[in-house]
């Protein structure tokens, strides 16, 4: 922007100097048309002896040189004028559009969330796996022999079976050789119910002592599992509310730091918005002080012109 001639103490209104412009652009026209009209000739016709002029003659005024001189000074200081009105309106513009300087407030980035590791519970096969090598043989073997003794003496398997056929069996039974014609079959029975009570008796001995060693394991890989599994959840607990606590001072920091910042911010636009409204005020104030060259024109006009401002 070009220097501009605006004072804080002395000078011209803003409508005192809109005022005056106006009506050095008024005189400087009248000047123009004065001139405009100017030529070299008048015509004269003659009509029925009587004369009528059809172009008015309008010489050069002898003062040309002193008229086109005032409208230069008019036209100049009307110029003047409207560059510094014009620039105090940009000032008013700039003032009012400005906005505080706010990119030195640091806000706080996003904190990361942290999550917990969180160890998997184990299951059944996990708890095998920790039986050593004897002991886990030591179950195969167990559950093989329980499971074919039990299938054996249990409820109708073939050990119920003979016992409980035995007492039914005949000591006869009669076969058709021919039509007509039967012939014994004698039984031999190669069984007594005491042979086969001794031989369930036995096996049952055997069964409960291989079933009991089969719960026995089935029972310390359970306690195992729950064991460890209690011990994972105790470890994920303190893992979580380590992450929990993490997190917690985290927010807490972050929202701090947050809060600071739009304190900060706060702080700085309402500083900027006392010191825009300083700002703009002064400007409206601001009178265009008249340089001396234009000042013999200026005056011609002040007299007849009223400060509104």
């Amino acid at each position: 922007m070009n220097p501009n001639s605006l004072s804080a103490n002395n000078g011209l209104s803003l409508s005192q100097a809109q005022s005056i412009s106006n009506l050095c652009n008024q005189k400087a026209n009248e000047i123009h048309n004065t001139l405009s009209i100017v030529n070299n000739y008048s015509k004269v016709v003659k009509v029925d002896n009587e004369s009528h002029i059809t172009v008015t003659g309008q010489k050069m005024p002898k003062n040309v040189l002193e008229l086109l001189t005032e409208k230069a000074k008019l036209h100049a200081c009307q110029a003047f004028l409207m560059e510094n009105i014009k620039a105090k309106d940009s000032l008013l513009q700039q003032a009012k559009k400005a906005s505080a300087d706010i990119s030195k407030v640091e806000f706080p980035k996003d904190y990361e969330y942290v999550d917990p590791v969180v160890v998997p519970q184990v299951d059944e096969n996990w708890g095998w796996a920790q039986l050593t090598k004897f002991e886990y043989n030591e179950y195969l073997e167990a559950d093989a022999f329980a499971a074919h003794v039990g299938q054996f003496i249990h409820k109708g398997s073939i050990l119920d079976t003979l016992r409980s056929e035995l007492p039914t069996l005949p000591a006869i039974e009669w076969m058709v050789i021919k039509d007509g014609v039967k012939s014994p079959v004698v039984i031999n029975v190669h069984h007594t119910p005491d042979e086969l009570f001794n031989v369930h008796e036995a096996l049952a001995v055997l069964h409960r002592g291989y079933e009991q060693r089969v719960n026995y394991y089935k029972a310390k890989v359970k306690n195992l599992v729950t064991m460890e599994n209690a011990r994972i959840a105790n470890l994920n607990s303190v893992a979580q509310n380590d992450a929990s606590k993490i997190n917690n001072d985290r927010q807490k920091e972050y929202e701090t730091a947050f809060k600071k910042a739009t304190e900060e911010m706060k702080n700085i636009r309402t500083e900027f918005e006392k010191e825009r409204q300083a700002l703009i005020k002064s400007i409206a104030s601001m009178r265009i002080e008249v340089d001396p060259r234009f000042q013999e024109t200026i005056n011609l006009f002040l007299p007849n012109v009223t400060e509104t401002e």
